[in-house]
């Protein structure tokens, strides 16, 4: 069987802009205080899906499994939705709020998916989860921008 070639990156904007790269950095690990890890990488990773950004799922999806997330609960988070039974209700809240967050067709975060958030995280948790989601949007952005592209297969395994 044979792949399609690899997409040819546009620009090392990280090598070229490397005080924004650094700032970037800076700022999702200052994002990221406090919150769960596995809810941080779920959030990661939903919010790579919504943004199309395979260089992010990549390094996401393998995060969470370093961490010990289950490949179940990865697989279905594109269908959450429909598979709430995979996950807590915090869980639920911060993938809603990933996605209004996110995909912003209205211009603004609906009022019940905050207050849902809002129910379950403290608002010091809150403001970080916020913060996580819109760091991982704009690493989103960088990488779909500049065409990141995922890791290599190794020697006999598919891409």
């Amino acid at each position: 069987m044979e792949y399609a070639a690899a997409p040819v990156p546009r620009l090392d904007w990280a090598r070229l802009a490397p005080d924004v790269f650094k700032a970037m950095v800076r700022l999702d690990a200052a994002a990221g205080r406090g919150l769960d890890p596995a809810l941080r990488e779920l959030v990661k990773i939903r919010a790579s899906q919504l943004n199309r950004c395979a260089f992010c799922l990549d390094m996401h999806t393998r995060d969470a499994l370093a961490a010990g997330e289950s490949v179940e609960r990865i697989v279905q988070l594109s269908a959450w939705e429909e598979a709430r039974h995979f996950y807590t209700e915090k869980e639920l809240a911060a993938l809603e709020l990933t996605e209004a967050v996110t995909v912003l067709t209205d211009g603004f975060v609906p009022d019940e998916v905050y207050e849902r958030a809002a129910k379950h995280f403290e608002e010091a948790e809150l403001a970080q989860l916020i913060a996580a989601i819109t760091v991982i949007n704009a690493w989103n952005r960088f990488g779909v921008t500049c065409r990141r592209v995922p890791g290599t297969p190794r020697p006999g395994q598919r891409p």
